[in-house]
């Protein structure tokens, strides 16, 4: 399975985990990619060109052009429908379907839970941030600290009710399933 980053990385595997596979078992490796522009190296060294594996994917919807050349270039030809492939759009991307799932009061509970209220709060405060909704305040403040993405992208996973998964990221764990 090829991802964007660590953050979608870590959240495939918490779901997975939640629902009660071990995709390791199962043979099934999440790559984080370093960013979608690498996508067509990783499907040229593990594709059908390569090594010949069954890959799926997740990605944010505005990159999808770049997915479709990436598959193409290396020998699985990409329609508009980039699904029948194995891989999945996020409209905006992965963290915006979490937020959106979870809900604001859901997500600042999270923060509180890990201790990251005050620093929500004072990010907030930011004359930048003064006027946005909150739900810009929340998928900005994930980026803004090395390592936080990576945190919740299996935290904002780990509190999701189980039949409220994002359609994208439920799609792709089940193009793995054995």
């Amino acid at each position: 399975m090829l991802v964007e980053g660590g953050s979608d990385r870590a959240a495939v595997r918490a779901l997975a985990a939640r629902r009660g596979r071990d995709l390791d078992a199962e043979g099934v490796a999440v790559v984080a990619l370093g960013g979608i522009t690498n996508l067509g190296h990783y499907v040229e060294l593990l594709g059908p060109r390569g090594a010949g594996l069954h890959l799926a994917g997740l990605y944010d919807e505005p990159e999808a052009g770049v997915v479709r050349r990436g598959l193409t270039a290396s020998g699985i030809p990409a329609g508009q429908d980039l699904t029948v492939h194995g891989f999945h759009g996020c409209r905006r991307d992965l963290e915006d379907e979490l937020l959106r799932v979870l809900g604001a009061g859901a997500v600042l509970r999270i923060f509180e839970q890990d201790g990251e209220a005050g620093r929500f709060r004072t990010f907030q405060r930011q004359p930048a941030q003064r006027g946005r909704p909150i739900e810009a305040h929340l998928h900005r403040f994930l980026g803004i600290r090395s390592g936080r993405k990576l945190r919740y992208g299996r935290l904002l996973v780990e509190a999701l009710d189980l039949d409220r998964v994002p359609a994208p990221l439920d799609a792709v764990l089940t193009e793995v399933c054995t």
